[in-house]
């Protein structure tokens, strides 16, 4: 059945999740974003309001969050009450095991595999990879390419940069970011910001 989706954001990232929805045979009704003065054209729909005007779509629509940040995406979250629309591309390989929750992204090229579980309104990024038994934290980000090896456990507020990887059966807490191309080998047990191979905290 065709859905209705209106997208949060009108950036970058929301042009991605446009391609989603429409590649899934749904239809993007328009784009909610605070930065709205007037009715504008925005990738071949409009925005057509703030995020404080969902309530005129929310009987009839579906919603997504399309922002990068994932502190904003989890205010949000909490703020609205609404349907989430969970997107996940059709050339995303997702097992028949593997959980994904609301409002979440699953972008092209992107591997869920066995038994994994992902939460709620997190983006798993273009080429990334969840192996087999991992847990992905709510509004955590798993950026482009990046590895999370099999039954590792990422927490909430998670961001993995671009290349990174998780080796296997580890855990991350919540509130971690890991810089581009960080390598992750033992527990990561403090919040803050880690880099390099090994991953070491800086801050």
């Amino acid at each position: 059945m065709n859905k209705r989706v209106v997208i949060i954001g009108a950036g970058g990232h929301s042009k991605v999740i446009a391609d989603i929805v429409r590649e899934n045979g749904d239809t993007v009704e328009g784009f909610l974003d605070d930065s709205y003065t007037e009715k504008r054209e925005f990738y071949s729909s409009f925005v057509v309001g703030k995020v404080s005007d969902y309530e005129k779509y929310k009987c009839d629509c579906e919603f997504i969050i399309a922002i990068g940040n994932n502190g904003v995406r989890k205010r949000i979250s909490s703020e609205l009450d609404c349907k989430w629309y969970t997107a996940i591309h059709p050339k995303a390989t997702v097992s028949k095991s593997a959980r994904v929750g609301c409002g979440t992204c699953v972008m092209a090229n992107a591997v869920i595999n066995a038994d994994a579980c992902v939460g709620e309104h997190v983006i798993v990024n273009t080429g990334s990879i969840v192996e087999h038994d991992c847990v992905i934290g709510n509004y955590s980000h798993i950026a482009p390419k990046s590895v999370v090896c099999g039954v590792t456990t990422v927490g909430e507020n998670v961001w993995l940069g671009a290349g990174s990887t998780v080796m296997h059966v580890l855990g991350i807490c919540d509130n971690v970011m890991l810089g581009a191309g960080g390598v992750v080998v033992q527990n990561i047990t403090e919040a803050g910001t880690y880099v390099g191979v090994p991953a070491r905290k800086i801050k």
